[in-house]
């Protein structure tokens, strides 16, 4: 990621708009996150900091982060020595990655203190570090290993900065002197010569600067001097500018990285995205990569229960049907009973077969039926009549299970969808809610049911102006079309393939084709089937679709449907 010391320096002046700001909240979402509410006048505006790994960074943010019902220790903490303090200057150290909140505060003697937020965004080893005027470290996020013999970060230990590295910082470095470190490796790719030797910039920005250059492939002996200065004073001229920062986003959509500067180095398979300031940018790329990445940290556990439910279900009903199968031979055993049965006169004990005509075949052709020596005939025949019924029994009750056995696993496949698509953890909660009530997961002592609401349903208009409603779950699915739609609607499903329930509400009114497309191809987008092409959806009004008595959520049956095929 291109969080560089160069583009902490433009998040350093953004943040710099905050000063005089008083810290109104502090919320600790995480662990390794903070969430300030810094207000003044005609200010309010949410700061985020974290030092997570991989995503260790700091910005103004619009995202509404889950906080736990209980603040851990270290937000109290800061509650308590922050309540009437007062952000005064935000530095940077150097163009390394450590970032400084600088406060004033009364502390309980009514003295005004100094107290200091000292965010390190460097990778793995990222902290938030909370300093007094003495720059005695009060708490941290991480504490360091007493017995590691490395930089102490302990409460009451002496706050030391990261050792810095030997590079030439490019906002106060002349050109020529830049260019002269940076031909000493000469025999270094350009790229990596220029990371050696260029204080915060990231291996993004050094290949990008390789190639304006000439060449991001090329070594440093061979670049042209009066290249690379070119090079460098466009770089560095992109970082003193209050330029729009980059977003590159992937083919599928997704964002792979950003920048201060224009990044040329992928050519065509990127896309780009401008913004008008540092922290929206920041803002949306890790609220998308973190958001996925906690809902699929919380939905672990109840993927990996669907899964092995899902994987005994498909096994029961292998030996199911296996033993069915068996079943279909029980009309020879009713066969062989009447036969028996017909012969007695001319049977004798003791046989271990008895060879007779066959009246049930066209052709009257003899058969040999096996027989039990140790029972007379009329046993064997009894016994043949009592296997004909018990196969006959076995057959009804298999053929039920293997259906209930067929309609879980298509019930488990719509709880892994929906958990696919889980945008929140509030849409997880009602999923885990849902396989509560069905008996998968056994409910906390003490905890009480949770009703379904239709707040987390998600709406649209059509061009026509009626509400179309998508359910993001089964129970959602349900209330949508059991309760909330009324008979005249239109209700959409994509055809057999788990996904959620679709209703346009338009009262029996005229429907335009643009429309039932439109809701088609939401049934589409939200199932399974999305992402493929000449997908079926089903279509019917609302009174034609029924929920059998006892049926999972979100099962439902219907006629007189019409479908259509789009594609997603």
């Amino acid at each position: 990621m291109a969080f560089d010391g160069g583009f902490l320096y433009k998040i350093t002046n953004e943040l710099k708009s905050a000063v005089d700001c008083h810290i109104d909240k502090i919320y600790q979402p995480s662990k390794d996150e903070l969430v300030f509410l810094l207000r003044k006048k005609g200010f309010a505006k949410r700061l985020i900091i974290s030092s997570k790994s991989g995503a260790a960074r700091i910005h103004f943010t619009e995202q509404k982060y889950e906080n736990p019902e209980t603040p851990p220790m270290f937000c109290m903490l800061l509650r308590k020595y922050f309540s009437s303090a007062r952000l005064t200057d935000v530095v940077q150290n150097g163009l390394e990655r450590v970032s400084e909140l600088v406060f004033t505060a009364t502390d309980e003697m009514g003295d005004r203190v100094n107290l200091r937020i000292i965010c390190e965004l460097i990778g793995g080893r990222s902290n938030i570090i909370l300093v007094n005027g003495e720059g005695r470290i009060i708490d941290s996020v991480r504490r360091s290993d007493i017995e590691s013999g490395g930089r102490m970060i302990q409460p009451g230990a002496k706050y030391v900065y990261p050792e810095k590295q030997e590079k030439q910082n490019p906002l106060s470095a002349d050109i020529g002197t830049l260019c002269d470190k940076i031909l000493e490796h000469s025999s270094l790719p350009l790229a990596k010569a220029i990371l050696e030797t260029v204080d915060g910039f990231s291996p993004l920005i050094c290949r990008e600067c390789a190639l304006i250059a000439g060449d991001i492939d090329m070594l440093a002996a061979d670049c042209p001097r009066s290249s690379l200065e070119n090079a460098l004073g466009k770089i560095i001229g992109s970082l003193k500018a209050e330029g729009l920062p980059t977003m590159l986003i992937k083919q599928d959509g997704t964002p792979m990285d950003f920048a201060y500067t224009d990044i040329l180095q992928y050519g065509e398979s990127v896309s780009k995205r401008s913004f008008a300031d540092y922290s929206s940018l920041l803002d949306e790329f890790y609220a998308s990569r973190e958001n996925a990445a906690r809902i699929h940290h919380a939905a672990l556990d109840i993927i990996k229960l669907v899964n092995n439910v899902k994987a005994r279900t498909e096994k029961k009903l292998a030996l199911r049907l296996d033993e069915l199968e068996k079943c279909k031979d029980r009309e020879q055993l009713r066969i062989y009973g009447e036969l028996l049965k017909a012969n007695l006169y001319s049977l004798k004990g003791g046989l271990s077969f008895a060879e007779v005509q066959n009246y049930y075949d066209e052709n009257l052709s003899d058969v040999r039926i096996p027989l039990n020596p140790a029972l007379s005939p009329a046993a064997n025949a009894a016994k043949y009549f009592k296997d004909y019924k018990k196969s006959y029994t076995a057959e009804q009750t298999l053929t039920r299970l293997t259906e209930n056995d067929r309609e879980e696993l298509i019930y488990l496949d719509s709880v892994l969808d929906s958990i696919s698509r889980c945008e929140t953890l509030a849409s997880l909660s009602e999923i885990r809610e849902e396989l509560t009530e069905g008996g998968y997961i056994r409910r906390k002592v003490g905890t009480k049911r949770k009703n379904s609401t239709a707040g987390g349903l998600l709406e649209f208009v059509s061009q026509e102006g009626y509400k179309i409603a998508v359910g993001k779950n089964n129970r959602q699915n349900d209330y949508i079309t059991t309760k909330l739609a009324s008979k005249n609607d239109l209700w959409f499903h994509v055809k057999n393939i788990p996904g959620s329930h679709v209703v346009v509400f338009c009262a029996g009114g005229d429907v335009s084709d643009n429309t039932i497309m439109q809701a088609a191809r939401l049934a589409a987008l939200h199932s399974k089937a999305a992402g493929s092409s000449q997908i079926p959806v089903d279509y019917t009004p609302v009174k034609y679709v029924k929920k059998p008595n006892g049926a999972k959520p979100g099962m439902v049956i219907y006629t007189t449907n019409k479908t259509v095929y789009v594609s997603c």
